[in-house]
């Protein structure tokens, strides 16, 4: 799961760690899936593509953005690796704290952003009776195809 809170005209940028399963996984494999779902609305957005590593000014931009406990809790935690107990974490936290105390915090080496560069969306709306309309976009070139799709 990760947090889009902005698509851009290249994709869908995010930021993560780069050393926890997901940052592992993206780097063996980078291709990915995103979906988001608005069930108040009835609207599905599913985008596919490849995955890019967003410079590093990028990401520190981003990071600067960020509350402090946020850069904080960035530095404090391991992601996806087990943690013995939640006091590790508080206490990574603070070891955070007094290293940067009252200073600015600098990005993680582990930690930054990528972007999804779909080459594939599809768009769902919810209709009565399940006969939803579907449209697939895809890349073909500079410009995008589009298709209707069955429910």
């Amino acid at each position: 799961m990760v947090l889009v809170k902005r698509i851009d005209p290249e994709g869908f940028p995010f930021y993560t760690n780069y050393q926890s399963r997901k940052g592992r996984q993206l780097a063996e494999n980078p291709q990915a899936a995103l979906c988001f779902y608005w069930p108040w609305i009835e609207v599905q957005l599913r985008a596919e593509g490849r995955i890019e590593t967003l410079p590093a000014a990028t990401s520190d931009a981003y990071y600067r953005s960020r509350p402090r406990g946020h850069q904080l809790g960035a530095w404090a935690s391991r992601q996806s690796e087990p943690m013995p107990s939640r006091f590790t974490l508080l206490r990574g936290v603070v070891a955070a704290q007094a290293r940067h105390l009252g200073g600015a915090i600098p990005r993680p080496p582990f930690w930054g952003g990528y972007r999804l560069v779909p080459d594939r969306i599809e768009l769902w709306f919810g209709r009565p009776d399940r006969l939803h309309d579907r449209f697939l976009y895809q890349r073909e070139g500079e410009g995008w195809t589009r298709t209707r799709l069955f429910p």
